[in-house]
C-alpha cells in the first residue's frame, strides 16, 4: 500500500534534510526527494566547502544530534575585520559571554551526519520523485526547476565579482580567530578549521569576474602568495592544501514564498513553500547564507507544531504567517549586506578613509556592536 504524505521536502541538502528531520519529530510523514545514497558517510576530499553556522543554528542541529565531530566543528572565538586605510573591528565571544561567536562547519560532514539521521528516522522515506502531499516545500537551492514549475518570480541581481573557495594551512595555529578583509573590489576572509589546534583555514575570497581565470589557473604556490600579499603575509607564509573552486555572486529573493499547488501537480487543497536558497541569497560576506536556510526550516516546523488541531498543515494562513516572518528578517540582512558590498567597492577617493573612519566608531560602540554581534550570532 502507497504510504500517503503530509510533506514532500523536493531537496536533500542539508536546509531539507534538516526540515525533513524537524517535522518528522512532530510525527509527521515525510517524503524527502532525494539520490540514492552511494553508502559512504565519508566527504569527498575535494569538497572544500565550509560554512559559519550561528548560536541558533547549532543550537537546532544540536537538538537533532546532527552536530559534527570537533574535528569538523570548530568554534570561532574571535574575529577581526579590516578595512582597505586602518579600519577595523574585533568581536569576542568572552565579550559576549559565550562559548563561540560561531562555528566553521565542513558541509559535507554536517550532510553525513544528517543522512545518517534520516536513514534511521521511521516516520521519512527517502523517494527518487515528488510524491502527493498536502504541504510540498521546495529546498532545492538557487536553481530550483519546482520554483519556475510554480510559476515564482526568483528576481536576481548579480554582483560585478566571483567567489573562491579553497584550503589553506597556516605556519602556525589560528587560534580560532576568524579574520576578513575589506579590500578595494574584493572581499577576503579566513575560516579557521580543523579544531582549536588546527592550522588550517578555509579561504572565501570575492574578487572582480575578470580576475578570476587568472588566480584559478595559477599554479599552488603562485595562488598562495597571492593570497598572502592581500592578507599583508610575506610570500611563503601560506600553503594551498585544496583544489578551488569558484562560483558568481548574486542577490535573489523569490517574490512569493508559499502558495497553493498546481491542480495537476498535487491533491485538492494543497500546498507549497520555499525555504532556503530557493527562496533567497544574499552576499556571502555576512556569513549568514546557511544560518537563514536553517533559521526558515525551524520557523516553519514552529509553525507547523504550534497550529490548531484542526488546521492542515497546507493551511494558507500558516503559511503565510511563515512568509512574512521570515521574509522580514531577510530582507533587512539582505539590504545590510548589499548596503557594505557596495560601499567596499565604491571607486569615489573620498569613501575609503569615510568607510573606515566609521569601522573604527562602529568597534568602540558599545551597545550597537553587542547588539549587532547577538544578532549575527541568531540570539538577538
Amino acid at each position: 500500500m502507497t504510504q500517503a504524505f503530509d510533506v514532500c521536502i523536493r531537496g536533500a541538502g542539508v536546509v531539507g534534510q534538516t526540515l525533513a528531520l524537524l517535522l518528522a519529530r512532530e510525527r509527521l510523514r515525510v517524503a524527502l526527494v532525494a539520490p540514492p545514497r552511494s553508502g559512504s558517510a565519508v566527504p569527498p576530499a575535494d569538497d572544500v566547502r565550509a560554512y559559519a553556522l550561528n548560536s541558533a543554528s547549532q543550537k537546532l542541529l544540536a537538538s537533532l544530534r546532527c552536530w559534527p565531530d570537533a574535528q569538523a566543528a570548530t568554534p570561532v572565538t574571535d574575529m577581526r575585520v579590516y578595512g582597505d586605510q586602518g579600519g577595523s573591528v574585533h568581536f569576542s565571544a568572552q565579550a559576549q559571554q559565550t562559548e563561540a561567536l560561531t562555528w566553521i562547519v565542513d558541509v559535507p560532514a554536517l550532510e553525513a551526519r544528517l543522512a545518517d539521521a534520516v536513514g534511521f528516522q521511521p516516520q521519512i522515506e527517502c523517494v527518487d520523485s515528488p510524491r502527493a502531499a498536502a504541504l510540498t516545500v521546495v529546498c532545492e537551492g538557487r536553481a530550483s526547476r519546482t520554483r519556475e514549475e510554480f510559476g515564482v518570480n526568483y528576481q536576481t541581481t548579480p554582483y560585478p565579482h566571483t567567489a573562491i573557495a579553497a584550503r589553506l594551512t597556516l605556519p602556525e595555529v589560528h587560534q580560532q580567530c576568524a579574520k576578513q578583509w575589506f579590500l578595494p573590489g574584493q572581499v577576503m576572509a579566513f575560516l579557521p578549521l580543523n579544531g582549536a589546534q588546527g592550522n588550517s583555514v578555509a579561504l572565501v575570497w570575492s574578487v572582480p569576474h575578470h580576475d578570476v581565470a587568472e588566480l584559478m589557473s595559477l599554479p599552488p604556490t603562485d595562488f598562495a602568495d597571492r593570497v598572502a600579499a592581500a592578507a599583508g603575509l610575506p610570500a611563503g607564509a601560506l600553503q594551498l592544501s585544496s583544489e578551488r573552486a569558484s562560483w558568481p555572486l548574486q542577490q535573489s529573493r523569490a517574490d512569493r514564498w508559499t502558495g497553493p499547488m498546481p491542480s495537476a501537480a498535487g491533491k485538492p487543497g494543497a500546498s507549497w513553500a520555499l525555504a532556503g536558497d530557493a527562496a533567497h541569497a544574499v552576499h556571502p560576506l555576512a556569513g549568514q547564507g546557511l544560518n537563514l536556510g536553517l533559521g526558515d526550516v525551524a520557523a516553519l516546523a514552529r509553525i507547523l507544531r504550534e497550529r490548531d488541531y484542526w488546521r492542515s498543515v497546507a493551511d494558507p494562513k500558516l503559511l503565510r504567517r511563515y512568509e512574512r516572518e521570515r521574509k522580514a528578517g531577510i530582507w533587512a540582512l539582505g539590504l545590510a549586506s548589499d548596503s557594505l558590498q557596495l560601499l567596499f567597492d565604491h571607486p569615489q577617493n573620498l569613501l575609503p578613509s569615510a568607510r573606515n573612519w566609521g569601522m573604527n566608531q562602529f568597534d568602540r560602540s558599545g551597545p550597537l556592536k553587542n547588539w549587532v554581534t547577538r544578532l549575527a550570532m541568531g540570539l538577538a
